[in-house]
């Protein structure tokens, strides 16, 4: 019977404590107080420059000074910052003037002392391979232009003599963000012009359009117009005067 009511009695009193994971492994005491009054916090704490030693108290107090935002609005000395001024342009134009590459100022007199040339003009976007008296027909009406205008085409990619052919770089290939480039040759090196002859037209052209199981028949008329150009001139000019322009 002893042995059974000590064994209850054991039972009970566990039941009553905590798990032992929750237990601390040891008791910790702490004298720090949470109180925030000023008052109560001691002077080491509040001022720790003036118990220092006197080259702390010095370095202290710079610090204090240059890092304070109300000391340096309030400075008499402080100017506000000056904007960033253009670089000085030279006024010697021959320094202004972008000069040409080593490379094409010894091929380009090899290609002007074999006319005549031709050249690979872009009009609109679209590339013609011409030389000095075609006639091209554009396959579209250019506006704003009447007949006997001079043009002068400033685009190209390509020109040439029997030997030797002055190339523009490569194009730039486009991607999904960003879209293509073609580029072309400095339009200091050539002269390229054309004259408008005039417009011509093509044939009135009617088609019939029809719809499933309707007897409505619908007709569409269409005549294009398309400008005619006349090359006057194609030229390289020289490496004096590509670098004069």
């Amino acid at each position: 019977m002893l042995a059974q009511s000590f064994r209850r009695s054991l039972l009970e009193a566990r039941g009553t404590l905590p798990p032992t994971f929750l237990l601390p492994f040891r008791a910790r005491i702490s004298t720090v107080s949470n109180n925030t009054d000023p008052a109560l916090i001691p002077n080491p704490l509040v001022s720790p420059a003036k118990h220092g030693s006197p080259s702390k108290r010095a370095s202290a107090a710079s610090t204090e000074k240059t890092l304070s935002p109300a000391s340096i609005l309030s400075s008499p000395s402080a100017s506000p910052p000056t904007p960033d001024l253009p670089l000085p342009t030279s006024t010697n134009p021959s320094e202004a003037t972008p000069t040409l590459a080593t490379n094409i100022k010894e091929m380009l007199p090899l290609l002007r002392s074999q006319p005549p040339w031709y050249i690979t003009a872009h009009i609109h976007g679209r590339p013609y391979l011409l030389t000095a008296g075609d006639t091209i027909r554009l396959p579209f009406h250019m506006h704003e232009v009447q007949p006997g205008d001079i043009l002068r085409l400033n685009r190209a990619t390509h020109i040439g003599s029997r030997d030797y052919t002055l190339r523009a770089p490569a194009p730039i290939k486009g991607t999904r963000d960003r879209p293509g480039k073609t580029l072309y040759l400095d339009e200091k090196l050539f002269v390229c012009r054309a004259t408008v002859l005039g417009v011509e037209s093509e044939p009135m052209r009617i088609k019939e359009k029809t719809k499933r199981r309707q007897r409505h028949i619908r007709r569409v008329k269409s005549k294009h117009r398309y400008t005619v150009l006349r090359v006057m001139e194609v030229d390289v000019k020289e490496t004096e005067e590509s670098e004069a322009r």
